[in-house]
């Protein structure tokens, strides 16, 4: 185990003034070569908080990127499920191969047999379930994406207010 460095003074200044260049806990601790944690403890006796809102922002993007993941497998799902129950209607081909000869024999019949239409909706039930319990869960995802819209709008409106003030003050 490494010995522990103790976090001196400079080491303390040299946090203020990362912090006041606006770089973000990670970003200093690994230029310190200390813990995030280590970073996080002194930034927080030094009264520095960092801006969360980046990290907010993707957290955001990510469960977004995860909602369109799950329509697009519970479409898939669907399609699926689709498939399987369009086969009850179509022919189907039954065989046997084997006996004392080893003869292979096929039959096509208009529709499959009554076990194995069963088999084909209980399939076809489940991948209904499974994809109606994706939407379920996508349905929040959606949420998050209007609400983060809404943030990005808001963050918008504010730094163009910023910006109109800073011209009408000559800067």
């Amino acid at each position: 185990m490494a010995p522990r460095r103790t976090f001196t003074e400079q080491n303390r200044a040299q946090l203020a003034r990362l912090h006041a260049e606006g770089k973000s806990l990670r970003e200093i601790a690994d230029l310190m070569g200390f813990a995030p944690a280590t970073i996080s403890n002194h930034a927080k006796a030094l009264l520095l908080d960092f801006d969360r809102s980046q990290t907010d922002m993707a957290t955001r993007a990510r469960k977004i990127d995860l909602a369109e993941a799950r329509v697009l497998l519970a479409q898939k799902v669907t399609l699926i499920a689709n498939d399987l129950l369009d086969a009850t209607e179509r022919p189907y081909t039954v065989y046997s191969f084997g006996g004392a000869s080893n003869t292979f024999r096929d039959k096509l019949l208009d529709r499959p047999p009554a076990d194995v239409k069963r088999q084909i909706i209980t399939a076809a039930a489940i991948a209904i379930d499974k994809a109606s319990k994706v939407l379920e869960t996508s349905s929040e995802g959606l949420t998050g994406a209007h609400s983060l819209l809404d943030a990005l709008a808001n963050g918008f409106e504010r730094a163009a207010l910023e910006y109109e003030a800073g011209l009408s003050d000559g800067q």
